[in-house]
């Protein structure tokens, strides 16, 4: 899919993980033009269904709070973009083989702590089961499971496993879970074909070259 197509309620769920995915909403952070895909609390609504964090009814309801109280809709925004930055920052440290930084930690911990006082035990059709207790007022409760996410991968054998995109200019992360952890790109039908393509070119160009 190409930057220009994508959007919040279309981006590729590759990185394995929610907080992953959740980190992987802007297009790139180590090149210029890069695309914000949380511009405005909407693309965060929609991002969070397309993600599965919360129904269209629920979407809808959360909407309409938004338009009713724009300044609660615009603190929930920064909050999700402050965790999103403390995530991949973490998560990209792992991922370069490096110590995630004190404040990164401490700001997951906080947003933990937050997340996990509206975490509370319900009947399901197999016995019980999670659940999240949220209000209307309560415009950033999307961002409870990423943090819960988030705190669960470090905690896991897997957080070793994640990686970066090799794709100059991508950055976006993901859990390899391959056999030989070799997985090289966030997608293989966007940067990996992406790459070869270029590469195909490249050798085009110089086979052209040579012979020229």
């Amino acid at each position: 899919m190409d930057h220009k197509e994508r959007a919040a309620g279309n981006l590729e769920l590759v990185g394995g993980r929610l907080c992953l995915d959740f980190a992987n909403t802007v297009s790139t952070r180590s090149q210029q033009p890069r695309r914000e895909y949380l511009a405005s609390y909407t693309d965060l609504v929609e991002w969070s269904q397309h993600a599965s964090l919360l129904g269209q009814a629920e979407a809808d309801a959360m909407r309409e709070g938004a338009a009713h109280h724009p300044e609660l809709a615009a603190a929930a925004l920064e909050q999700a973009i402050a965790l999103r930055e403390t995530v991949y920052r973490i998560f990209a440290a792992l991922a370069a083989g490096q110590a995630p930084q004190a404040a990164d930690l401490a700001a997951i911990n906080h947003a933990l702590h937050i997340a996990l006082a509206h975490l509370e035990v319900f009947p399901s059709e197999d016995g019980f089961a999670w659940g999240w207790t949220a209000n209307p007022a309560d415009l950033e409760h999307m961002l409870w499971p990423i943090a819960r996410s988030a705190a669960d991968l470090l905690t896991s054998s897997e957080r070793s496993q994640v990686s970066r995109c090799a794709r100059a200019g991508c950055d976006w992360l993901f859990v390899d879970f391959s056999k030989n952890h070799t997985r090289r790109w966030c997608s293989m039908s966007a940067c990996g074909s992406r790459v070869k393509m270029q590469r195909y070119y490249r050798r085009r160009r110089e086979g052209t070259l040579r012979r020229g």
